[in-house]
């Protein structure tokens, strides 16, 4: 049976010893701010999160209903406190696959010139990076944000 911790989902165990997942679908975005920086989220070292106390993107789980855009808008403004609208994101790639916590299926997009100063990072913390110290950073990131800047720094970022 699977339990409900919070907002996320914590896969349980049937009674045939299997485990349970579940199916997420998350929309998430490189942020760059208005001197060319990446700003990324240092992830809480919490249980029941994923992958805690690495460097990932800003973003979270689609809503019902709700497109890509206007996903990773909302949760970047609930993370960040600073809103970009959902036509200042551009599209990067579309990623689905497996892990421990079940499937999952999302977008990644990239938004530029966010005012690094004006942000109030909720959950986490703000980590600035110069784009020639990513490739130090890359063993950091969590899988899907390792992804997202792999592809985005492939065509050219």
């Amino acid at each position: 049976m699977r339990r409900q911790v919070g907002f996320r989902s914590v896969p349980g165990r049937t009674n045939h010893g299997r485990m349970i997942t579940r199916h997420i679908e998350f929309a998430s975005a490189i942020l760059i701010d208005q001197r060319g920086r990446f700003l990324f989220q240092q992830r809480d070292n919490v249980p029941g999160i994923r992958h805690p106390g690495m460097i990932g993107l800003f973003g979270g789980h689609r809503e019902p209903g709700e497109t890509f855009a206007e996903c990773v808008s909302r949760e970047v403004h609930e993370e960040i406190g600073y809103l970009v609208p959902p036509d200042r994101f551009e599209r990067l790639a579309e990623h689905s696959g497996a892990d421990v916590y079940g499937t999952n299926r999302g977008e990644f997009f990239v938004a530029y010139d966010i005012p690094a100063d004006a942000l109030n990072v909720t959950e986490g913390a703000l980590v600035i990076v110069e784009s020639a110290d990513l490739p130090d950073l890359m063993p950091r990131l969590a899988p899907s944000a390792r992804t997202a800047v792999q592809t985005f720094m492939g065509r050219g970022g």
